[in-house]
């Protein structure tokens, strides 16, 4: 989240920023924000204060006792009585606004890097690369669910049963498929000098509000009341919490980590082609990779990051493309975030599968992430986080694009992974 002092100093650019996001509410809350802090400043001086006035009064009792003037010290008593009352008042008159200061700020979304154009939709957002021919395909080409269908290779109807809609069940070559993406990007991360490690699947309350999918996605997300945890929504969520309450060394950077997840929304449905299939699912895996970096280094790790995402898909051979997403299309958390999308030729339309992003000291600011420089000053910590990469539309754009008449050809970087070189 945004620091009340980097609000109060840079006021104007937070709201120039926030209006490049169409944040409507920007100018109340932050006025809000402003007027509350400065009601607790106060508050706090008053307490202060008080706590001030009721040592120094101790301190004259004791001295009044000692030389014997005891109806003195008895007066005094009483008047420290009434002070700790007034200290215990002012204290948790001070905590509560300390909360409701929090609580607008979690309201707050980052605010757009300078690079980042206004816009209100998908259709605002910046086409910076793009690379591979667009397969041609033989005239009775099918979109992936049908070809799910035909080589039984991935269930929709079975996953319905079990569970219900967005919970597809894979079988023999399709699930050999997902296995052998799983490996082949964890290895890639893993060359690429990201540590594996694998985190829980479910998170408490803390990390959610930690990484900023609490408040603000809490409907999205599955929760279980009576533990009151949440399934998370992706890996980041419990990589980036890793380092929650954390100090630093600045040799300690970069941290860099990568895990295979489940991923679990609710995304509430609209119908369609565009949700058919893999296209929009409550359940899918995705590799993640975080990345904890100086704030001098954040943005050359981010295109690191862009690099390495890039190296990826080059070697599955298909048509992509990468974006620089308008401030009506980022994230709540992100200040810059570059999404990839392959092209699926037998759907005619475009499927994001990865969007990398630097949160700068968003996320760090609600995770008290924090390191020492070389003069022992404590400063925040930028994150950044990517899908390198997200399954579900990966393979329905290898089912799709790879397709021929009688088979699906695997891409030559996967059949190391999954021993055969063909769908049939």
């Amino acid at each position: 989240m945004l620091s009340i002092s980097y609000i109060q100093n840079n006021q104007e650019k937070v709201l120039e920023g926030l209006a490049k996001r169409n944040f409507k509410e920007a100018e109340k809350i932050i006025a809000a924000v402003l007027n509350k802090d400065t009601a607790r400043k106060k508050t706090q001086t008053e307490l202060e204060n008080t706590l001030a006035e009721s040592n120094k009064i101790s301190k004259e009792i004791g001295f009044l006792f000692k030389t014997g003037e005891v109806a003195k010290a008895n007066e005094l008593k009483e008047r420290t009585g009434q002070l700790k009352i007034l200290s215990k008042e002012l204290s948790e008159a001070v905590t509560k606004m300390s909360a409701e200061v929090n609580e607008l700020l979690y309201l707050i979304p980052n605010i757009p890097n300078e690079s980042v154009k206004a816009g209100n939709t998908e259709e605002d957002n910046e086409e910076i690369f793009s690379k591979g021919d667009f397969p041609k395909l033989h005239e009775k080409a099918l979109p992936h669910w049908e070809l799910a269908k035909k080589y039984d290779i991935i269930d929709f109807e079975l996953g319905t049963k079990i569970t219900g809609a967005g919970f597809p069940v894979y079988k023999g070559k399709g699930a050999k498929l997902q296995r052998a993406l799983i490996a082949y990007f964890l290895d890639k991360n893993s060359d690429a000098g990201y540590e594996e490690v694998q985190p829980p699947y479910l998170v408490n309350e803390a990390s959610g509000i930690a990484t900023g999918q609490l408040p603000d996605k809490e409907g999205q997300m599955y929760h279980d009341a009576k533990d009151d945890l949440y399934l998370i929504p992706t890996g980041e969520v419990p990589l980036t919490n890793m380092y929650r309450d954390i100090l630093l060394k600045e040799t300690d950077f970069p941290l860099k980590t990568t895990a295979y997840t489940p991923c679990f929304r609710r995304e509430a449905g609209s119908y369609g082609a565009h949700v058919r299939g893999l296209n929009r699912l409550h359940q899918f895996d995705k590799v993640e990779i975080v990345h904890v970096e100086h704030p001098n280094n954040s943005y050359k790790a981010l295109d690191a990051m862009v690099a390495h995402v890039k190296e990826i898909l080059n070697e599955l051979g298909m048509p992509y493309r990468i974006l620089r997403l308008c401030g009506g299309d980022l994230g709540f958390t992100a200040t810059l975030t570059y999404d990839f999308e392959v092209y699926s030729i037998a759907q005619e339309r475009w499927l994001e599968v990865s969007s990398v992003s630097n949160f700068e000291s968003f996320q760090s600011n609600r995770l008290k992430l924090r390191f020492k420089d070389e003069n022992g000053k404590s400063n925040l910590a930028h994150t950044l986080n990517g899908s390198a990469l997200a399954l579900p539309r990966i393979v329905a754009s290898i089912l799709e694009n790879y397709q021929i008449p009688d088979g699906i050809k695997i891409p030559d970087v996967l059949i190391k992974y999954t021993n055969f070189d063909i769908i049939d």
